[in-house]
């Protein structure tokens, strides 16, 4: 073994001490380089969206579930390709959302090996899978004014180059230059002809010769050695030293992903990913930058990863799924911006090739592209969304097509009139087929390939107001597995003044770790009246005793004259904005609903949503959209076919989850949800050994391994979440 390569295995292999030690060191690289960048203290990102161009790839990479066969596709009614108007419909919301990057990843040379891929860019006139990516990045540029960074994987010299006019960046991962995981037999790589190391090597080469802006990286944990990982530093270095071309280097921990071969293989372990991390910025200095995907580690982990040296958290969307990950959501902007500043650092946005080679765009940037990078990089600022100027093209409505509601609803998902929609709820048949087609490709957009679901148990507050039998509920939750306790209900009268927080401290008492959503709007109101508080105050005190999000539920329709009418009893309109804005308002995070099939109409649920899209807008605290056919109605599946599409393009970039309500629906009826925009089917409702028949769902159990095999007819994988969907829940 080489002495270099030994020296850098120590340090890999720093634990306890020495790696507090070594994270300093790097910690003190990286602060010099951003000193030397005029940036001292920042940590940037890019705002983007994610178009996964063609899921099929000719490569069969052992832990990847990115990767679709065309019989895959076909039980999923998908074409091997994203088309162009689907790509640009993405890349103009993403605009309108402030982001500044288009993302194009796919397979690699997937006509290679698949028929279908051969005779969809035959059909539409494309040579190849790399000539149809450049032509979808000049058309984002051109009618977007987003920056396309492409990731299409293996490309020769010749394929960069002819690439370089249409994006600014591009990118490969190294991965790893271990040659034994890829020659083995059961190795992460082996059967993958693009992952030859020797391949990738050579592409990083070419992307220096042609002097293309670069990202590459290493992957740990894949069965590599640390050896292994100390080459594959080494050899980025030196690649760089010869060209300068490498913008930023990914160091990703590996996480296992259900249904692949490497399912059973562990995680990367913490102190081995933080090791990599600063080993990686010593070795490659105060100048590159390192980036750790954010949203493929725990929130309280992140300050750890800064404290080892990374300086960028790369790519991150307001509006797309990372669909090489879709079991990681990304973390909220604000969430992200919060923990950066708490680590004593500014999060500021990025253009997808960094400012450096933007300086020097005369030798780096294609001259045709000058402009464009120009001008999205005028607004470059703080982490909140700044609008990038859009030349994005609208659907006229007497060009042909233009009065097809269902195509202009593709192209614009949240911006037809209040009469559209109302039209939209209203189809059926086979027009209401694409306007659920269309939904579900913007579901897939959004969130990915998964189906979520919350192991919780329901409690009735006004049915178990006993702070012992709480407590033992509680526990009994606990012991089953469940990560959320729901209670909602309003006390009866004879209860305390106090009995909400008493309810929320027994069970924290009893299971401090499980995550408490309680107390409807109606149910706040009702605590702030009995104790004298204003809802502020109130809701505060039930922080305190240990509520983490409240239930948005008690309203059916915001539309006050009819509630009088039609619900009376019912928390008044202005009652309940007002317990949810509050709520919001001193941090909790809350569903949002809406209760439909009691008679209605059509411009009544646009309203509703319209309010729904206002109030996120406002407090950002929505986490989902719950749409539910009135319980002891019958369900008109086609309605809620229509409902479920309709929210979906309604909310379109402002409550990115909908659950399909299965308790209502049945199992039958969430799957039709499910193909019509919802990607969450919500708890599995634990009856619990402990005063079962407390649950407001009493007797309707769903049993993980049902939602499993029901996300798999689906062709989607199940995700244990977290109540906030901020990431999967591990007990």
């Amino acid at each position: 073994m080489p002495q270099e390569v030994a020296e850098l295995v120590g340090l890999l292999s720093a634990r306890g001490e020495s790696l507090a030690a070594l994270m300093d060191r790097a910690a003190n690289v990286r602060d010099e380089g951003l000193r030397r960048a005029g940036r001292p203290g920042v940590v940037t990102y890019s705002p983007k969206v994610f178009v996964p161009v063609t899921t099929l790839c000719r490569d069969r990479c052992h832990y990847c579930t990115f990767v679709d066969t065309p019989a895959k596709l076909a039980r999923k009614g998908l074409s091997p390709y994203l088309s162009e108007e689907q790509v640009l419909a993405v890349a103009r919301q993403g605009a309108a959302l402030g982001c500044r990057e288009a993302l194009l990843t796919l397979g690699d040379r997937p006509e290679d090996r698949w028929d279908v891929a051969r005779e969809w860019l035959r059909e539409h006139r494309f040579a190849s899978t790399v000539d149809y990516v450049g032509h979808l990045a000049r058309r984002i540029t051109a009618e977007t004014g987003l920056l396309p960074h492409l990731n299409p994987g293996v490309l020769s010299l010749a394929e960069l180059e002819a690439l370089r006019p249409t994006a600014p960046s591009m990118g490969m991962m190294l991965e790893t230059t271990s040659r034994e995981i890829f020659e083995r037999p059961g190795g992460a790589h082996f059967g993958s002809p693009d992952k030859d190391p020797a391949v990738r090597l050579a592409v990083l080469e070419d992307a220096g010769r042609a002097k293309v802006p670069f990202t590459t990286g290493l992957l740990v944990g894949i069965g590599e050695t640390l050896e292994d990982r100390a080459e594959s530093l080494v050899a980025l270095r030196d690649v760089h030293a010869r060209h300068g071309h490498l913008q930023e280097v990914i160091i990703q921990n590996f996480r296992a992903k259900p249904e692949t071969a490497m399912q059973d293989v562990d995680d990367a372990e913490a102190d081995e990913y933080l090791a990599t991390v600063a080993t990686a910025r010593i070795v490659l200095g105060p100048d590159v930058r390192i980036q750790a995907p954010p949203n493929l580690s725990d929130p309280a982990e992140l300050a750890a990863l800064l404290a080892a040296g990374v300086d960028d958290w790369g790519g991150v969307s307001p509006l797309t799924a990372d669909h090489v990950n879709p079991e990681r959501p990304w973390p909220r902007l604000d969430d992200l911006e919060r923990l950066t500043r708490e680590s004593g650092f500014t999060l500021r946005q990025r253009l997808t090739v960094h400012q450096p080679y933007v300086d020097a765009r005369d030798q780096w940037i294609d001259a045709g592209l000058h402009e464009a990078v120009l001008a999205a990089g005028a607004g470059s600022g703080p982490h909140q969304a700044s609008p990038v100027p859009s030349r994005a093209a609208t659907v006229d409505a007497g060009s042909p097509g233009g009065n097809d509601l269902v195509r202009r609803a593709a192209a614009d998902p949240s911006g037809l009139s209040d009469a559209d929609y109302a039209a939209l709820l209203a189809l059926r048949g086979a027009e209401l087929d694409r306007l659920a087609a269309v939904a579900d490709d913007l579901r897939r957009s959004v969130v990915g390939a998964t189906v979520s679901l919350v192991v919780n148990r329901n409690l009735g507050s006004d049915l178990c107001t006993d702070p012992d039998l709480v407590e033992q509920v509680a526990a009994d939750a606990w012991d089953l597995g469940a990560t959320e306790l729901c209670i909602q209900g309003t006390a009866p009268d004879t209860a305390p003044d106090d009995v909400y927080e008493q309810v929320a401290a027994a069970v924290k008492r009893a299971a401090p770790d499980i995550h408490l959503h309680a107390f409807r709007p109606a149910d706040v109101v009702d605590g702030a009246r009995r104790t004298g508080r204003g809802l502020h105050e109130h809701l505060r005190a039930l922080a305190a005793a240990g509520v983490d999000t409240v239930p948005g539920t008690g309203v059916k329709i915001l539309d006050e004259a009819y509630r009088l009418r039609a619900f009376p009893a019912d928390l008044p309109v202005e009652q309940w904005l007002a317990a949810v804005r509050a709520a919001h308002g001193v941090g909790f995070r809350s569903t949002s609903v809406m209760f439909y099939g009691h008679g209605e109409t059509p411009l009544q649920r646009v309203a509703h949503l319209r309010a729904l899209r206002a109030l996120q807008s406002e407090t950002g605290g929505f986490t989902e959209f719950v749409p539910m056919p009135l319980p002891g109605s019958p369900v008109d599946l086609d309605d809620a076919r229509a409902v479920h599409a309709v929210a979906r393009l309604m909310l379109h970039g402002s409550i990115n989850h909908h659950q399909a309500p299965w308790t209502r629906l049945g199992l039958d009826g969430a799957v039709a949800a499910l193909r019509s925009g919802a990607d969450d089917l919500g708890g599995t409702l634990l009856d619990g050994r402990v005063l079962p028949e407390a649950g407001v769902e009493f007797g309707r159990e769903l049993p993980v391994e049902t939602a499993r095999q029901l996300a798999r007819t689906l062709g989607r994988t199940l995700r244990l979440r977290t109540t906030t969907y901020a990431g999967t829940a591990v007990r």
